[in-house]
């Protein structure tokens, strides 16, 4: 199902900045949110090469 490049996946992002695909008629996973782009997987992926340019994750922090 994740490799499905004929398949419609949603761009997801987790609270650390780390994005992700989805697939599109499912709802995000715990902890991940839409960012609102949908396409085709090599789209999206191509989509999150655009945009997550530093694969560092972003520290979380401690209550």
């Amino acid at each position: 199902m994740f490799d499905d490049d004929e398949r419609h996946f949603s761009v997801v992002r987790n609270d650390r900045g780390q994005y992700s695909v989805w697939p599109a008629a499912l709802a995000a996973p715990d902890g991940w949110q839409q960012t609102g782009f949908t396409a085709l997987r090599p789209d999206c992926l191509a989509h999150i090469a655009q945009v997550w340019t530093d694969l560092r994750p972003t520290p979380q922090e401690h209550a």
